[in-house]
């Protein structure tokens, strides 16, 4: 008989054990194949600023790693929406109807998740102590198959 909120076997249900040594996962675009990951921990074990992890036709997945006191940049995407988990870090997020009117802001930390609306200026900015650590989905999608920016220079000047 199944349980209900376990539908599937796993190994440590039964018996789990006192510490799972972190994967290694290969940080690379694997789109537009079918995908399964541990985002949290492909999300940490990022460093670059921006990683494609999986683009397809309609959807792309993300990661993001900004420095202390850095940010993502003011901008605006007119024709996607975009939802964005943050697993590390603190950060402030601002969102308006016009680039100098950035009326809505929010902290957020580990586990908070956000949407920006399409047409929406928005930015958000690591308040934190250590790099802030996120996983982005934008439908469609934003950037190039295959993206990987190293810093934010590197994103700045492929725009």
């Amino acid at each position: 008989m199944y349980n209900y909120y376990r539908p599937y076997p796993c190994p440590y249900w039964n018996n789990p054990p006192m510490y799972v040594p972190r994967q290694f996962i290969k940080l690379k675009d694997y789109g537009p194949e079918p995908f399964v990951v541990n985002i949290e921990e492909a999300t940490k074990q990022n460093t670059n600023f921006r990683t494609a992890l999986w683009t397809g036709n309609h959807l792309q997945l993300t990661l993001m790693s900004i420095h202390v006191g850095e940010d993502i940049g003011l901008e605006i995407h007119p024709n996607l929406d975009q939802f964005v988990r943050i697993e590390e870090g603190q950060g402030l997020v601002q969102m308006g109807d016009r680039k100098d009117n950035l009326d809505f802001q929010r902290k957020v930390f580990d586990d908070y998740a956000f949407i920006i609306p399409a047409g929406k200026w928005h930015n958000l900015i690591n308040i934190g102590n250590k790099p802030l650590k996120l996983y982005s989905i934008y439908a469609p999608p934003q950037h190039p198959y295959g993206t990987i920016h190293e810093t934010k220079k590197d994103a700045e000047a492929a725009e």
